[in-house]
């Protein structure tokens, strides 16, 4: 018979990485905490872990029984501190990864009043450009411009995107305003750069249909954040999502232009690990997160378009 004590070892040698990390978290000893792994694999039938002295590594069934037991041990949580406390509470941790834009004006904000509202809950936040692997970093929860396409992620989208052209107003003072894309050859552009992908071009609308338009670079970065505050500073064009310049198209630190050439992005999602029993504390936050998002995407929309003109 399985004990929940094994389950609970394994969940967190997963989780950390290391056995001997997850037995100190329980007060086990390495040797107790190898016997209570192997006891388990044994009661199964199966290995769930491949070990070394340097790391640990899911096999295939023990990949899909630590899907599993993740949401068998959080709904067990809940259960017991429902119980405990006479009411459902949402508790215990919850590991939100977001992009730095979307995550200063939005997601952090959103994260920190649902932390509010449930005071028994642990909240990290992950702020980073670039995309965590969630079964690796132990993310509950990534807020992203687009799908996932992996059998083992659920993708919910919570707001639509759009993509803008736009600058500070005292560079198009000194520059001129772009009347239509032939003219953004005769602009400092600032483009995004990926590792392994090089400089991404601006993908624009156009009577024909969507097109990738290749830009001589005035400056380059691998950070939206950043290239954002380059276009507030005035230094060039920037190429953003309507969500990552909202509050600064509203308070006039940057204006988007040629708005007929902007593009419907990939959709913003939250991307959650695909389970039976998702724990309450994920499907609560993702109704939040999604009621507070698409509660703005109207105003957001209808500003971009004003000002714009």
């Amino acid at each position: 018979m399985v004990e929940l004590e094994d389950m609970r070892l394994f969940v967190r040698a997963v989780s950390s990485g290391s056995l001997s990390a997850a037995g100190r978290e329980l007060s086990l000893s390495p040797a107790v905490a190898s016997k209570r792994l192997s006891r388990l694999e044994q009661a199964l039938g199966v290995r769930l872990l491949q070990r070394s002295s340097r790391r640990l590594a899911l096999t295939g069934e023990g990949n899909c029984y630590y899907e599993r037991c993740v949401g068998i041990l959080a709904d067990l949580d809940d259960a017991n501190a429902a119980v405990r406390l006479g009411q459902q509470e949402v508790r215990g941790a919850l590991h939100v990864s977001t992009a730095l834009d979307l995550g200063r004006q939005y997601v952090g904000p959103l994260a920190a009043q649902f932390a509010a509202q449930h005071p028994a809950l642990q909240m990290r936040i992950s702020a980073s450009d670039g995309m965590l692997d969630l079964f690796e970093h132990g993310v509950d929860v990534a807020v992203r411009s687009g799908a996932m396409a992996d059998s083992r992620l659920v993708s919910r989208r919570v707001a639509l995107n759009y993509r803008v052209i736009c600058a500070a107003p005292s560079y198009l003072e000194q520059h001129g305003r772009p009347t239509d894309t032939a003219d953004l050859a005769n602009h400092a552009c600032l483009m995004l750069h990926r590792p392994g992908r090089g400089i991404l071009p601006w993908m624009l609308q156009t009577p024909e249909g969507p097109r990738p338009l290749r830009l001589d670079a005035s400056l380059t970065t691998d950070s939206g954040d950043l290239m954002r505050e380059l276009a507030i500073a005035g230094h060039g064009l920037a190429f953003k999502s309507i969500w990552d310049i909202a509050a600064d198209v509203r308070a006039g630190r940057l204006l988007p232009v040629l708005t007929d050439c902007a593009i419907q992005e990939a959709h913003i999602y939250a991307i959650y690990p695909s389970r039976d029993y998702l724990p309450a504390r994920i499907r609560l936050f993702v109704d939040h997160l999604q009621a507070s998002m698409q509660a703005q995407e109207a105003g957001v929309l209808e500003l971009i378009r004003a000002a714009a003109g």
